[in-house]
């Protein structure tokens, strides 16, 4: 198989995920599309990491709980805890797989400036977050920002590493998509918010999973 093809069917299926849930295409595709895209990144990502056995077992772990966040989000009021408790269990999943290479927390002014921009971010949604979802989305944002930071930190560790760049930039753009469906959700609707937050979020997943290396000929 073609190193591109998995990545560039991910990138058609979430065009077409994108268009169904932008009103382009019929909404029920987005049923199918949407576990779809996540089902290929898992797979893209199947057939990377044989090198490193324990990091390929956590983000694929963090990758099957991003799919199950996914089904639950189809349904966006019934499913919007569950969807958030799995993408919170997903991030502990790639904080731990991200701690492999180095230390979890190991550059304390990385996770400081993460911190500060998670608070920052928060305390812009906060009045708009229902009372009974204000505990659990502080916890999801925590893990969040400590998913992203622990991925920046291994590549401040490693900065000619390609594996850690390219997870620092998925932390950051997870961090991205999910900031942004909180503005959507709590705050103000976006214009065109499929296209940003879905495409954040997939160019993220593609990131992490990118985050192993590619099985040698």
């Amino acid at each position: 198989m073609h190193p591109f093809t998995l990545p560039l069917a991910t990138a058609a299926s979430a065009a077409l995920c994108i268009a169904a849930a932008s009103g382009a295409l019929p909404a029920s595709w987005a049923f199918v599309l949407k576990p779809l895209t996540t089902l290929l990144v898992i797979a893209w990502a199947f057939l990377r990491g044989a090198e490193v056995p324990a990091q390929r077992r956590r983000i694929l772990t963090g990758l099957w709980l991003s799919l199950a966040g996914d089904v639950f989000l189809l349904w966006p009021k019934e499913g919007f805890l569950p969807g958030l408790v799995s993408f919170l269990l997903a991030h502990l999943a790639f904080i731990a797989a991200f701690s492999v290479p180095v230390r979890f927390g190991a550059r304390p002014a990385v996770f400081a400036a993460y911190g500060v921009v998670a608070v920052l971010i928060l305390s812009q949604l906060w009045g708009g977050v229902p009372t009974a979802l204000r505990a659990p989305v502080v916890a999801y944002v925590v893990c969040l920002a400590g998913m992203a930071a622990q991925a920046a930190a291994w590549w401040r560790s490693a900065p000619g590493s390609p594996f850690a760049r390219r997870a620092a930039i998925g932390g950051l753009l997870f961090m991205a998509s999910d900031s942004l469906l909180a503005i959507n959700k709590f705050a103000s609707p976006l214009p065109m918010s499929a296209l940003w937050i879905l495409s954040t979020y997939w160019l993220a997943q593609l990131c992490i999973a990118g985050a192993l290396p590619a099985r040698r000929s």
